[in-house]
């Protein structure tokens, strides 16, 4: 994968992500949890922001075609699932053992919570692997 066409994708999920964390701003009310709603709403915005920032300044990472690839797929991915899991913890009216403040004393059924602990954890590991993979092609333009 070509850099501008890593800077492409990260463009459109960013932009589909920020729609759909638009979205979920009016769904809010309709769900059991609305608090984790409005978190989800704030989540895929920000999750949205950073993809489409990073593919502004992508023409600046120098990586191999896979590297790119990875890198943007990572970050993707754990954009997207950022903003899944915890939506999915606003339709459940769960996420009490990973996100207490905002699931508001709710909690959903043991495979619930699995689930959105589970999708926190492979996000986050995601996005920290994405990031080092884009700041070493950062880094590596100054060699």
């Amino acid at each position: 994968m070509t850099g501008d066409l890593a800077a492409r994708r990260l463009a459109v999920v960013g932009v589909a992500l920020l729609l759909a964390a638009m979205l979920t701003g009016f769904a809010t009310g309709a769900v059991p949890n609305p608090r984790m709603a409005l978190s989800a709403h704030l989540a895929g915005t920000t999750s949205a922001l950073m993809l489409l920032a990073l593919s502004a300044i992508w023409h600046r990472v120098t990586l191999s075609a896979r590297g790119h690839a990875w890198a943007s797929g990572l970050l993707a991915f754990g954009a997207v699932t950022n903003w899944a899991a915890v939506l999915l913890a606003a339709i459940w009216g769960a996420g009490a053992t990973t996100m207490p403040i905002a699931a508001k004393g709710m909690t959903g059924a043991a495979w619930q919570e699995n689930v959105i602990a589970a999708a926190l954890l492979a996000l986050s590991l995601a996005i920290v692997a994405g990031l080092g993979l884009v700041l070493r092609g950062l880094l590596a333009r100054g060699e």
